[in-house]
This record gives C-alpha cells, structure tokens and sequence, in this order.
C-alpha cells in the first residue's frame, strides 16, 4: 500500500480529526476575543473622560502622596531610632534574693534587689530586716556589672542573677 491509498482508506478519520481541530481553534478564538472584551472595558472606562491633564494630575497627586509617605516614614525612623537608644538606659536585667539577715528572726524577710540596664549599669537595693530595731535600705551603684563598694554573698548573688538574666532587649 501506498501512501495516497492509505489516505484514501482513512479520509473519513482525518476529515472528522481536522474538524474537531477547527471546532477547538474556534472555540480558542472566542475564547481569546472575550478576554479582549474585557481588557478594551477596562482600558475604556479607566480613560472614560480622562484627558492628558487630567491623568497628568492624578499622577502628580499620587506622587505627592508617596512623597510625604516617604517623609512620614523617615520621621517614624528617627523616632524609633530614639526609642530604642533610650531603652538602652532603662532598666532591663532583675536580681532579687530574699534571706534572713539574723537566724533568729526567720521567715526571710531582708532582700536584695539588684536593677542594671542592657550595660550592667545599676543599682543593689539591700533591705535589711531587723525586728528589734525596724528595717534599714542600703543602694550600692553598680558600673559595668561591678561595685566600687564591698558586697554581700547575698548582693554578690542578686548581681550575677541580674547580669545573667536574658530577659533584656537587643
């Protein structure tokens, strides 16, 4: 057989195979020229009564507009820049140890309170309790993590809990 009887044989097949290709390529093409619909509605009614200048001035404005986001948040910058520079300075690290400061009095009433910033710079609150005589506060400054003063165990202890604890911002 030859290529021409083999056509021949099969016409039936191809002619029903060109045309469901046609029927899918036309269905393509209205496919294709109603998403062009769409896209033409949507060109004409955003430049519905928009000359040059008027769409001129919508981009002008919306210029502006990010402009003066822009400024805005350059000023939110600077002011959180700020903010955080203070919060260096504030106090970020706890210590506290509660004892008894005489084994006679019991129930651990004198504590130590230990209060630094991000810096290790501080203060050692001691409160001494003593039920003859009242209770006595002595404040210890702390630099860089150390006294210039002689400290307690008890102190001693409320510093090292301070400047471990993690609790501080970065």
């Amino acid at each position: 057989m030859n290529l021409i009887e083999l056509i021949a044989q099969n016409m039936v097949y191809i002619i029903l195979g060109l045309a469901v290709l046609i029927i899918i390529l036309l269905i393509m093409i209205i496919l294709i020229m109603l998403k062009q619909r769409k896209i033409n509605n949507k060109y004409r009614k955003f430049m519905k009564g928009a000359s040059g200048r008027e769409l001129e001035a919508v981009l002008i404005e919306r210029f502006t507009e990010i402009d003066s986001l822009r400024q805005d948040s350059k000023l939110l910058h600077d002011k959180l820049d700020l903010i955080n520079e203070n919060i260096l300075t504030t106090v970020q690290k706890v210590g506290i140890v509660k004892y008894d400061a005489f084994s006679e009095v019991g129930g651990k009433l004198s504590f130590v309170l230990a209060l630094l910033d991000k810096n290790n710079d501080g203060f050692i609150l001691n409160s001494v309790h003593s039920s003859r005589e009242g209770c006595y506060t002595y404040l210890k400054e702390i630099i860089k993590g150390e006294s210039f003063l002689e400290l307690s165990k008890e102190e001693k202890q409320a510093l090292n809990r301070a400047i471990n604890s993690d609790n501080f911002m970065e």
